[in-house]
Order: C-alpha cells, then sequence, then structure tokens
C-alpha cells in the first residue's frame, strides 16, 4: 500500500457511523504499515526540512533517507537545543529547525533552569493533533456505545501564557488547543458535546471556570454521560469545589440568578440562555451535598455516567483509590498519550484496568525511535559514539526503552524522556505501557521536581536553621495524594545542638515557604495560579528515625553496604514508620512567588 501524506491528515469533519468507520480503518491502515509510514514519515520530515539551519549542520546533501539521517544526526536533548530555541524567542525568522514559520512555543511541564521547556510548533501540527483527537470516540463507541446520546461533563481550563521577546506566544499545549480556530470553531459532534460553554473554558479566572463548568454539569445533570478532566487531580479538585460550594450553587439553581463573583461578561451572556430556576433540583443538590457522606457522589448526582475521563497512569495513578471512593469505581480509561512536544498514540483498549493501560503509537504522527534503557547500566550519551536506536517497528517485547521523536516542527532526534515498556502489539504497530518520566522524584500533576532540585530546595531552607545550631541530618519525601489538592511531604530528621534554642515554629513554616521559592515555576504556577498543588509540608521526625528506615530496609534484604536513604517514598510500611515517629508538622505560610513572565 502507498501512504499518501494527505492521508496523514484527515480528521472527518462531521462525525456519523460512516467517519466511525472510516476512523477505525484509518487505524488499521497505520498499524499494518507501521514501518512503511515511519518511512514515509521521515522522508516527509527531511524533504520539508532538510534545508533548515540545523539539518545542513550535519552535511546530510539532500539526502532524505532514515539511513543516512540516523548516521549524521545525533540525539539531543532540551539543553543542546537551547541556543536556538533562544534565537526563535528572540525573533530570529529564518528556518533554524523548521522551514516553516514557528507560529507559538508550547510550553512543556518539564524545566530547564527551574523554567518551562520552549517547544517550538508549526501551524500544520494543530491539525495532526486535531487528527489524532478525532480517532478517540470511534475506538471508545467500540466499548461503551450510545455515548453520542448525552454530554460529557470536562472541567477544561486555560493556563497562563507568556510571549516570548519577539513576541510569539508560549503556552501550555491544552491552552494552545483550547484556544485554536479548530477547537473554537470544531464541527458539531454528538459524541464530544460538552456541558461546559466555550465562554467558561476559555475564561482565565479559575474560580469563575470552574464555578460555570459546575453549575452548567449539575443543571444537566441527567444528560451527563461521562465525567472527566485531563488529570485525575483534576476531576478531585472539582469534587473539592463542589464541596465547598454547593450552597451558592444550590442558590443560582433554585432562583435562577448568577452568583456575584462572576463578573466575565461572556460568562453571564451565556449563562442567561442556561440558567432558569429550578427549586427542586436545588433542593436534590442541598440534600445529597449537606450531609458527611460524599462516598459514590459522582454517581448519585449524576446518575447516567458511564466512566470517568481522566489520566491515570503515571504520577496520576496515586489517585485512583480517591477517585474510586467518590465514583464507585467506575471505569476510568485512558484514552491517548501526548505531549507538548508530539502527540503520539492511542489506547485501543480503554476499558482497560489503569495498571494494564497500553497505547498504540501511530506511526503518522511523527518519527520514533527508542533508546534501550536499564537502570542497573544507564547509557551516557556522545557525539563521538553515538547509541544504536531502535525502530518503531523493531522494538522487543517486554523491553523497556526512553522514546526520541523526530517531528514535522524541527525537533530531530530529541529525547522526550518517557520511559516505555513494550506490552504486545497490535497489527504490525507495539504498544506501550508508559512506566514513569526519566528522573522524576515528585509529581502532583504536571509539576515534576527531581533529586537535584529538590536538594537545593532543601539546602536553601536549611539557611534559616543555622542561627538555631541546627541542620538536617536526613530527609525524604512524598507526594500526598489523599490531601485535595494534593501536596508535598518532606519528611526531616534534625541536629539540634542547642536544645535551649530549638528552630521555633514560625521558622519552620517558613522553611517550607523558602523550599517552594526554590522549586520550579510548573510547581509554582500550580500553587499560585492553577490551584492544583497544596502547600508544602514539613514534618520533623525523631532522632533516630532514619536509621530505624534503613534497619528495616536491610531486614527486607538490603545490603548495608550499599543502602542509600530513599528521597521519595510511596511503600506503605515505610510511612506507617515514618509517621509514628512525626513530632511536629509545619505548612507554607504563604505561595510563593510566581509570575507568567520568563527569567530568562
Amino acid at each position: 500500500m502507498t501512504v499518501e501524506s494527505e492521508m496523514f491528515l484527515q480528521p472527518p469533519s462531521s462525525i456519523d457511523d460512516n467517519s466511525l468507520s472510516n476512523s477505525l480503518q484509518f487505524i488499521e491502515e497505520m498499524t499494518i504499515n507501521t514501518d512503511p509510514v515511519q518511512e514515509r514519515v521521515i522522508t516527509e520530515i527531511l524533504s520539508q526540512n532538510g534545508e533548515t539551519e540545523y539539518l545542513r549542520r550535519f552535511e546530510l546533501n539532500g539526502a532524505t533517507d532514515r539511513e543516512t539521517f540516523k548516521s549524521k544526526v545525533p540525539v539531543i536533548s532540551y539543553e543542546d537545543l537551547l541556543p536556538d530555541i533562544q534565537r526563535i524567542a528572540n525573533g530570529d525568522t529564518s528556518p533554524i529547525l523548521s522551514a516553516h514559520p514557528i507560529s507559538e512555543f508550547l510550553t512543556s511541564s518539564g524545566t530547564s533552569a527551574g523554567e518551562r521547556k520552549l517547544m517550538p510548533t508549526i501551524h500544520q501540527e494543530m491539525d495532526r493533533r486535531q487528527l489524532l483527537y478525532s480517532l478517540l470516540m470511534p475506538v471508545m463507541n467500540q466499548y461503551v456505545p450510545d455515548l453520542d446520546k448525552g454530554k460529557a461533563l470536562h472541567f477544561l481550563f486555560i493556563k497562563a501564557e507568556t510571549k516570548t521577546p519577539s513576541g510569539l506566544v508560549a503556552r501550555p499545549v491544552l491552552t494552545a488547543y483550547y484556544k485554536s480556530e479548530q477547537f473554537k470553531k470544531r464541527p458539531f459532534d454528538p459524541y464530544n458535546v460538552l456541558t461546559s460553554p466555550n465562554e467558561a473554558i476559555l475564561c482565565p479566572d479559575s474560580f469563575q471556570s470552574m464555578y460555570t463548568q459546575m453549575l452548567c454539569g449539575l443543571i444537566m445533570r441527567h444528560e451527563v454521560l461521562r465525567v472527566g478532566a485531563v488529570f485525575a487531580s483534576g476531576l478531585l479538585r472539582a469534587i473539592r469545589f463542589l464541596q465547598l460550594n454547593w450552597a451558592q450553587l444550590a442558590h443560582d439553581i433554585s432562583t435562577g440568578t448568577l452568583n456575584p463573583k462572576i463578573t466575565d461578561p461572556s460568562i453571564k451572556e451565556c449563562m442567561s440562555k442556561i440558567l432558569k430556576p429550578n427549586p427542586e433540583l436545588a433542593d436534590f443538590i442541598t440534600k445529597e451535598c449537606s450531609g458527611e457522606n460524599w462516598e459514590r457522589i459522582i454517581p448519585r448526582i449524576w446518575p447516567n455516567t458511564k466512566y470517568l475521563e481522566v489520566i491515570v497512569t503515571g504520577a496520576m495513578a496515586q489517585y485512583i483509590p480517591t477517585l474510586d471512593y467518590y465514583s464507585g469505581n467506575l471505569p476510568k480509561p485512558c484514552t491517548m498519550y501526548a505531549s507538548s512536544e508530539c502527540y503520539f498514540g492511542l489506547n485501543l483498549k480503554p476499558m482497560s484496568e489503569p495498571n494494564e493501560v497500553s497505547y498504540t503509537i501511530m506511526p503518522n504522527m511523527g518519527y520514533f525511535e527508542f533508546l534501550p534503557h536499564d537502570d542497573s547500566s544507564p547509557i551516557t550519551l556522545s557525539r563521538d559514539s553515538p547509541p544504536k536506536l531502535v525502530d518503531l517497528a523493531d522494538v522487543e517485547l517486554g523491553k523497556f526503552y526512553e522514546l526520541i521523536i523526530t517531528t514535522y516542527s524541527g525537533l530531530c532526534r530529541y529525547r522526550v524522556g518517557d520511559i516505555l515498556q513494550v506490552t504486545g502489539f497490535y497489527n504490525t504497530d507495539p504498544q506501550f505501557k508508559f512506566v514513569r518520566r526519566k528522573n522524576v522524584l515528585l509529581s502532583i500533576e504536571a509539576d515534576k521536581t527531581d533529586e537535584s532540585e529538590l536538594q537545593k530546595a532543601i539546602e536553601n531552607a536549611s539557611e534559616l536553621l543555622k542561627e538555631f545550631n541546627t541542620s538536617v541530618v536526613e530527609y525524604t519525601s512524598f507526594a500526598d495524594a489523599k490531601s485535595i489538592p494534593g501536596h508535598y511531604v518532606i519528611y526531616w530528621e534534625l541536629l539540634i545542638k542547642e536544645s535551649s534554642n530549638p528552630p521555633t515554629d514560625e521558622v519552620l513554616n517558613k522553611c517550607c515557604l523558602v523550599m517552594e521559592e526554590s522549586l520550579n515555576t510548573v510547581y509554582r504556577q500550580g500553587r499560585v495560579a492553577d490551584n492544583s498543588i497544596g502547600p508544602l509540608e514539613i514534618r520533623v521526625v525523631k532522632n533516630g528515625t532514619f536509621e530505624e528506615l534503613m534497619d528495616y530496609a536491610i531486614s527486607r534484604g538490603a545490603s548495608i553496604n550499599q543502602y542509600k536513604v530513599p528521597r521519595c517514598v510511596s511503600f506503605t510500611p515505610i510511612m506507617e514508620l515514618l509517621d509514628s515517629r512525626v513530632v511536629s508538622f509545619h505548612f507554607s505560610p504563604s505561595p510563593p512567588h510566581w509570575t507568567p513572565e520568563r527569567r530568562q
């Protein structure tokens, strides 16, 4: 079969039974022809971008075959690309990375020098992303029928954006999508009718946006067939919002008047057409929400809910027990795998259990290579001895790999930082389990904190202890997903050399804030603007606690010679040991500083 490039970008203009069938046929054609499609993709990318400054550095001399590409173009990280990205951000419009003009930057949830990474993109990429979105419901429709008979209550939000010195917008990928013409003027799709009006989704004020989306969801509660947010943590924040605001929401529904805190003119206009007095519904909401028991609150309020649509893989798995409590164990399908750099693929068995989720990478989305990964013997990359990468069609079942991508937007052999495991094949196309982000220690939502960053934050906070002749002897951490929103917990064992002058509660609380000020901009945005992360907590433990931790690890078979204090813990017996030794609790007294403006 010849896979023409036009086939790569064909989202249906409207959804019907015929287009559902076409979408499934498209998936079949892509996955049957994995390697030919990949070969075509790299040829197209090199034909399009071969004369860019970046590729000319490697003297491809017009070659568009993947063998030449793989032999001459190095594997890179973000830091390798940063000088070129900064030139584009500062206004250089020459074809540095892409032959097409860079339309905007997508801000990655990963960071460099404490700031979000800037990923260049082109207008054409929006169509490619839209294509992947168009495949999700045709797949889901095979497992959950009649999703075209109701609506989706999805809590969707835009996030803060900024501009580079040249005026290019820099914003998260989903914010870019929600603000795009493809989203705002999307064709009617009976499988994707939202209860949330665009005006609420696009409102930059997080309270007004959440309030309006929840209000609409309550008004249309019998029409709701699925409830979701992007991340599991986002849906839990929506439930917490309902717990805090149900009385005002019920008042609005009873009287048909809108909360005066909602001041956005476009929201007020659209809600004037939706909000009508409904005392019966208001009484129902009051009855359900005023009691102490919130178990199964989702199906109680939205009785026709068939499943929750949230990401519960990777760091989000920690929220599954809480979601099960609120939803009565409703299914939690994970439908797609994507990042700021590239959209990758979809889950062809979306109703599988979260710990069994595998994604099929669609070979038309970019050119994919894989670096074999082994935690016990990490590979050091160098220009002199480039690693042997494996093509998409040649990965081996059960093995672990780091994902390397080449995109139409100009990323070439770029290390995304995701560790994947091959779980099977669909036709000739491999399926992958997302294992983890490389080097990430703590994560609540979009934030990613690594060990060196946590170490630096603790060093900065420890400066406050010096006047008390006190130091941090040992520490570990965990991401507490039981609180809503989740928050970082840091266990400290202190050496207090002057027992008559211990650090005060006020100082230890300030240590929490200093740590937060030291963390990256994604974390601080979650704390300040998105309200997706709660105040950081320090729990001071008794002296000798970390020796007990070592004794426990050795009793379970750890080598005394090789034992290292884990900088992040999640194993229940260890958490119980630590919590049983806590002598004081301390929280950040105020949010850290954050502004949308970049520091670099």
